[in-house]
């Protein structure tokens, strides 16, 4: 008997059980901003961050302060979150734009199986094609137009797992375009903060102003949905998880395995199930929260998912699988590398330190100089922002050469970061002899790790993720 019969067998005897039981299990919303990073929220700190939807979630509920994706990529992280597993278990799911194998078990289907209606809006699985692999439908579930269109056909006599996922706080030029909700929320972009890795120049402040009205428009949806739940007397037995896939779409953030990159957002809330404005400081995965959804709903997670349950930690009750530090990883973001090749990275962030293992650090990180397949500019890991436009028509004049170097240069083998001194994660220490104990015990767990878990990268010759197909069409620019 395979893993999913065995699953459908526990599944219906626990169906078997009177239905007053079944009710008792909790509904579940995800709310899953895209380029959403820490701490841009108004209850972390964040007074330029508009949040009061999100606000609310942290006040009423449980915020954890130390959430990182498992990849600084779209549809990977959401890989992960779905099958509870770590991207280099995942084969080709660890890339970008990939295909969903039905090889392993997926959280949203199993939450079905045991008797929850699924649903969800905005990006669900994604960018990618689960189609080639033989699915009717996204991974996620069935689309909707929004959270009200699901909630309103509900059978309110079983729980139901939603995933919103919305996209507002991207800021790719030209494409979305949230300014105005900036404006109305009163946000001045001269008083927006610049985070050291990028030059201070009106590009750089409007797509900031661009980001922060993604902000303001992703929590108002979140906020409409929470009202909804409100209205209907289900917030009580709802649990919301409010976060984001990772972090923002500016240069050295989106697909970089730096705080930028990889740190997001979280706050739950449960009624009073949870103490609430309690902060859990322990590590978080974002893919944890895939076997704690099963968790939650009374469904053993299967063995093969190699993430936890946060559940203990949320409710506050031991949990021996506390974290210290998380993994973090990526293979091919997109297709800017000529023969497709990817930019593999494998990183371990403890409370102090940032360990970098660049695994083919001979290729370009950004995406190469003139290859421009997926963007109509260069180095194309780094998406369109004006920001980037402004670097690149700067980039020979020697007042942008450091900001040039960290977004667009090639990167040593290792990097190490103190984060008690460089939190920014500017300064790569990883050849200071002060810093050569730290190192070396970094190293040794990042290789125990990659053992752990059965990382095809152990072999330093392995590159198969570069032979996995693309399904992401060209720009037009290459047409």
């Amino acid at each position: 008997m395979n893993i999913r019969s065995l699953f459908i067998l526990s599944v219906s005897l626990f169906l078997s059980l009177p239905l007053s039981a079944a009710d008792q299990r909790p509904n579940i919303l995800l709310i899953l901003g895209d380029n959403w990073r820490w701490p841009h929220a108004g209850a972390l700190g964040d007074p330029n961050a508009h949040t009061p939807a999100f606000d609310r979630i942290a006040r009423e509920g449980v915020v954890f302060t130390h959430t990182f994706n498992p990849v600084p990529s779209c549809s990977p992280t959401r890989s992960c979150l779905l099958t509870g597993k770590a991207a280099h278990q995942l084969g080709e799911r660890a890339s970008l734009w990939s295909s969903f194998p039905k090889d392993t078990p997926v959280v949203t289907q199993l939450l079905r199986d045991a008797g929850y209606e699924i649903g969800y809006c905005a990006k669900p699985w994604a960018p990618g094609n689960y189609a080639v692999s033989g699915w009717e439908e996204n991974p996620v579930g069935p689309k909707f137009a929004d959270f009200t269109a699901f909630h309103a056909k509900h059978d309110a006599s079983k729980p139901f797992f939603f995933w919103l996922g919305n996209t507002d706080t991207a800021t790719r030029a030209g494409k979305m375009d949230f300014a105005e909700f900036a404006r109305e929320e009163k946000i001045d972009p001269a008083a927006l903060p610049i985070p050291p890795e990028l030059p201070d120049c009106p590009e750089l402040r409007n797509d900031l102003l661009n980001y922060y009205g993604g902000i303001v428009k992703l929590d108002r949806t979140a906020a409409e949905a929470i009202a909804v739940l409100e209205k209907a007397g289900q917030l009580e037995n709802t649990v919301v998880i409010y976060t984001g896939d990772n972090g923002w779409q500016m240069p050295r953030g989106l697909a970089n395995c730096y705080d930028a990159g990889s740190r997001v957002p979280l706050a739950i809330r449960w009624g009073s199930q949870l103490t609430a404005g309690r902060k859990v400081d322990a590590f978080v995965n974002l893919a944890d929260l895939g076997p704690t959804f099963l968790d939650l709903a009374g469904v053993k997670p299967p063995q093969v998912m190699s993430m936890h349950s946060i559940k203990n930690l949320l409710l506050g009750q031991p949990d021996a699988a506390v974290r210290d530090a998380v993994f973090i990883e990526r293979e091919r973001h997109a297709n800017v590398r000529r023969d497709n090749l990817s930019y593999p990275i494998r990183a371990v962030r403890t409370r102090d330190f940032l360990y970098v293992r660049n695994l083919r650090p001979e290729r370009w990180p950004a995406g190469d100089p003139d290859v421009l397949f997926l963007h109509e500019r260069p180095f194309g890991d780094v998406d369109t922002t004006q920001v980037k436009d402004f670097l690149l028509k700067h980039q020979n004049e020697p007042a942008y050469a450091p900001y040039i170097a960290l977004i667009f240069g090639k990167r040593p083998a290792e990097e190490l970061y103190d984060l008690r001194t460089d939190p920014a994660q500017i300064h790569n220490i990883a050849a200071q002899p002060d810093y050569a104990d730290t190192l070396q015990k970094l190293r040794t767990r990042m290789d125990q790790w990659m053992k752990d878990t059965s990382d095809p990268r152990l072999d330093p010759a392995y590159d198969g993720w570069d032979l996995f197909p693309y399904y992401g069409k060209a720009s037009k620019a290459r047409e």
